[in-house]
């Protein structure tokens, strides 16, 4: 078992990069197995690896039977220089072994697959089928045969048309001629017969013939070798080589494109090699087929493939005699960044495997050998001459070291020479030593440029930094902040005063507050020993048209200054509430004061119709921020309670709206009381009509709707449900009035009941409580908190 020890890990990440796409039928461990008896057995890896494929094996599943394989085989130990070599093997066996696996997939899987082979797949596209078409005039060098249509055409002295299927004896039948043999004669040698032959019963001089074809025959030719359906096939008379090859399901995996060999009568006549069609178009091996004729397809002599940096990556057939140089422009010619010098091959030379490299000058001697793996590097991401010139130049940028740049000076020169900003005192050569390291040059850029001191050479990699005397400067952002058209950073200028700032910030908004523009400014003491108590100041003036008139006009600004245009407290945005129902003038009213209750809206809108039921009023509120977050809370509380899955099928969610339960009837009577609550922007008021009915639900009888009754209590409506349910919890049992106010049952209830209210009584057995059912008679529970209450009493 031990000399199998990299066969099997190698020959699984092949089955892993094998396009197979059935669905498996083997579990892991079956699969483990199978291969584990395989080799024991002594099949080779492109055995095991068809019938896994015939099995149905999946990438996924084959990933997952070579992790269980390394950890039982434990083959931590590998050096680094095992693991190279492994990968080197596997390179070359993904080779070998990809043909058996390419047969059992689709051959639309086949072409996309990397391991394909070039122009196997010629014979395999619906567009190429190379059919001879029968629109063609009747070519001379046509050979006829038994079955073919001839048509005589006579004209001049005597006119005639004579139309003879040429018998299987090789003849047809003139009047007056009787049987004439054509059979084995091209076009225009029949024709030259027939002049001859007619002339016996047609003595004129003048007339002339015409020999064609009418309907061709059909003629039976031989497949053998390594194509997908060998076989013999009928085929038009017109028919060449390749449209043979396409009708048999092109070559196999182990098929030759390059040695076709076609048999007429017992002798090679032609050695087709399809690659000469491929490449250069040649049509002249697409040789048309007569009777009899065999077609063989050995198998191909060595199969290469080529990776890396070449146009079309892939495998390919070479012949015995082609060399490196013919593999390359098989696959297209190197890329862009091909490493050209130097080609690696991976070789197995019978014993073992061996790395060959090859220089360019060798690629035309050097010849290849069945499962080569050629890869074509990358070229270095270096550069061989780079100079880089950045700062206080007027073209910073990457320029070429040689020629007239090879010195600092030159290269300031070549970006245009120095700008007027430029700091001359001190530039920055940044550069890099043989080892890779870094080491920097400060020079004299002023001397430098005035041959006060000696030029400095420059080395590939150089990058000279010239900085500015603005980037010594440490000149930061000014902010401005608040009402102002456009707040944020803006860069710092000398003399920039408070107003500039104002206006490059597009000016004051119409909620600015002119009475108060703060700026903060840090303190600032290069000098200081210590820290001291103050660590910030602050300036505050009125400005007016943009312009200071309380504080210091004309306020300069420096570097990290911080300016705030505060909201003026007397600007208010309009706020608008919406009544709508039985009121008279219904719609949205804008608040005109900041403690507006509902008493003065209702009053607004012209009061109440004789047809509202003002108990009933119910207050819909637009949720804040802070609102908004106490539901989540309420929702994560019932998410732990009652599970997720509950929850999601009651459908609780958080909602930007929720309910206010009012009291409309007593606002009305006591303005500015407590129950006339105070209104804010986005509230509904909705004043229904009367609603003289009582809803029961939860665990009763018959959940029913009923007329109401005033005086009756909860047990008189409880009975109009058929009574409690057999799970009832009777103790608990609450009311939920119109305006969604919520009411525990106390006692008998006599005097809670209200027209338009739902009774609502809970179930003992907390897991089987139809809460859909319950919640969706809750038809005046619209908020997260109403409805959260609801269902904490419904579990208790």
């Amino acid at each position: 078992m031990k000399k199998h020890f990299f066969i099997l890990p190698v020959f699984l990440c092949l089955l892993c990069t094998a396009p197979l796409s059935a669905q498996s039928g083997m579990t892991d461990q079956q699969a483990l197995s199978y291969v584990k008896d395989g080799v024991e057995q002594g099949k080779d890896q492109r055995t095991i690896a068809t019938e896994l494929a015939r099995r149905g094996v999946t990438r996924e599943q084959a990933e997952r039977v070579r992790a269980m394989y390394e950890r039982q085989t434990n083959t931590s130990s590998a050096t680094g220089e095992q693991k190279m070599e492994s990968r080197l093997r596997k390179q070359v066996e993904e080779d070998n072994t990809a043909t058996a696996l390419e047969r059992e997939q689709p051959e639309a899987e086949q072409v996309n697959t990397r391991d394909a082979v070039y122009g196997r797949n010629i014979f395999n596209t619906r567009n190429l089928s190379f059919e001879p078409s029968q629109n063609i005039a009747t070519p001379p060098n046509y050979r006829l045969g038994p079955g073919d249509e001839v048509i005589i055409d006579i004209w001049g002295a005597s006119q005639s048309t004579i139309r003879q299927t040429i018998s299987p004896e090789g003849t047809i039948q003139i009047t007056q001629l009787g049987p004439v043999y054509l059979s084995g004669m091209t076009v225009a040698g029949a024709e030259s017969y027939l002049k001859k032959e007619l002339t016996k019963i047609y003595a004129d001089a003048s007339n002339q013939i015409k020999v064609t074809l009418g309907n061709t025959r059909t003629i039976q030719i031989n497949i053998m070798g390594e194509v997908r359906q060998p076989g013999t096939y009928a085929l038009s008379g017109f028919s060449t080589l390749f449209h043979a090859l396409y009708r048999a399901g092109g070559v196999s995996g182990l098929g030759s494109l390059r040695n076709i060999q076609l048999i007429r009568n017992g002798k090679k006549i032609a050695t087709v090699d399809v690659y000469d069609f491929i490449t250069k178009g040649k049509m002249q091996d697409d040789i048309k087929l007569q009777e009899g004729d065999v077609i063989i397809v050995p198998t191909y002599d060595a199969l290469i493939q080529i990776s890396g940096n070449v146009k079309r990556p892939m495998r390919y057939e070479m012949k015995k005699d082609e060399t490196l140089s013919t593999l390359i422009k098989y696959a297209g010619g190197f890329t862009s960044n091909a490493y050209t010098k130097n080609i690696r091959i991976v070789r197995q030379n019978g014993t073992q495997y061996e790395v060959k490299n090859v220089e360019s000058q060798d690629f035309s001697v050097c010849k290849l050998y069945n499962g080569d793996v050629i890869t074509v590097d990358a070229i270095l991401e270096q550069f061989t001459n780079k100079l880089e010139i950045k700062g206080a130049v007027y073209r910073p940028g990457i320029y070429e070291l040689g020629g007239k740049v090879s010195t600092v000076r030159e290269l300031v020169q070549k970006a245009d020479g120095l700008m007027d900003d430029a700091f001359t005192n001190r530039a920055v050569l940044y550069r890099e030593r043989p080892n890779k390291t870094k080491e920097v040059l400060q020079i004299d850029i002023k001397a430098l440029m005035d041959m006060e001191i000696p030029d400095i050479p420059l080395q590939k990699n150089d990058i000279l930094y010239i900085p500015s005397i603005h980037d010594l400067e440490d000149l930061g952002d000014v902010q401005i902040f608040g009402q102002v058209a456009q707040p944020g950073n803006y860069p710092y200028a000398d003399n920039m005063t408070l107003e500039d700032l104002v206006i490059s910030a597009g000016g004051l908004r119409e909620a600015a507050s002119v009475v108060r523009v703060d700026v903060s400014r840090r303190i600032k003491d290069p000098k200081g020993g210590e820290s001291p108590r103050e660590i910030g100041q602050m300036y505050t003036f009125t400005l007016k048209d943009g312009f200071v008139i309380d504080g210091t006009p004309g306020f300069v600004l420096q570097p990290y200054d911080q300016v705030f245009v505060r909201r003026s407290p007397a600007y208010q945005v309009q706020q608008n509430v919406s009544i709508g129902g039985e009121i008279l003038y219904g719609g949205t009213y804008a608040l005109t004061n900041k403690n507006e209750r509902i008493s003065e809206l209702v009053n607004k809108a012209g009061g109440p119709t004789q047809f509202a039921y003002v108990r009933g009023a119910r207050l819909t509120r637009v949720a804040n921020a802070e609102e908004i977050k106490r539901m989540q809370n309420v929702v994560a509380l019932l998410r732990r309670q009652l599970g997720e899955a509950m929850l999601d099928s009651l459908g609780v969610r958080v909602e930007g709206k929720f309910t206010v339960g009012i009291d409309l009837e007593a606002a009305l009577k006591n303005p500015g009381s407590d129950a006339d609550i105070v209104l804010r922007e986005g509230d509904y008021i909705s004043i229904p009509e009367y609603n003289n009915t009582v809803k029961i639900d939860g665990a009763v009888m018959m959940p029913n709707t009923v007329t109401y009754q005033k005086g009756e209590n909860v047990k008189y409506y409880i009975s109009q449900a058929g009574g409690y349910g057999d799970d009832a919890k009777k103790s608990k049992k609450f009311i939920i009035y119109m305006n969604g106010q919520i009411a525990e049952v106390k006692r008998n209830g006599k005097g809670q009941i209200e027209p338009g209210c739902e009774i609502i009584v809970p179930s003992k057995r907390r897991k089987n409580t139809n809460w859909g059912a319950i919640l969706s008679g809750i038809s005046a529970v619209a908020s997260i908190g109403t409805m959260a209450a609801a269902i904490a009493n419904l579990s208790k």
